[in-house]
């Protein structure tokens, strides 16, 4: 479940900053370096982000890293929320069931 969440988490970001470093969007979701890379692994692996490596002009040992979501990663964005908004319409439920049964 915390996968998911995880997941998740990083596409978001990854939608709203292609750009992101890995050391940004890792500090950024409060992630070790070494969680996120294992991630970005895992989302790549199931189509869901490409990741691009661009080599800055400037400073040859520097590259830029690009992600892409994918269509199936949006659509798996928008599934992983789905079922986010269900288990806390859920949770919402249960707790105001239970303050109306101690009313």
């Amino acid at each position: 479940m915390k996968s998911s969440q995880d997941q998740l988490n990083v596409l978001r970001k990854i939608e709203k900053n292609p750009q992101y470093s890995q050391r940004e969007l890792a500090q950024e979701l409060g992630f070790s370096l070494g969680k996120l890379n294992y991630c970005l692994k895992s989302l790549q692996s199931k189509g869901l982000v490409k990741i691009k490596n661009f080599q800055k002009k400037t400073n040859k040992f520097k590259y830029v890293q690009n992600y892409i979501l994918t269509p199936e990663g949006l659509l798996e964005r928008t599934r992983l929320t789905i079922n986010f908004m269900k288990r806390k319409m859920t949770e919402y439920d249960e707790l105001k069931k239970e303050l109306e049964e101690k009313k």
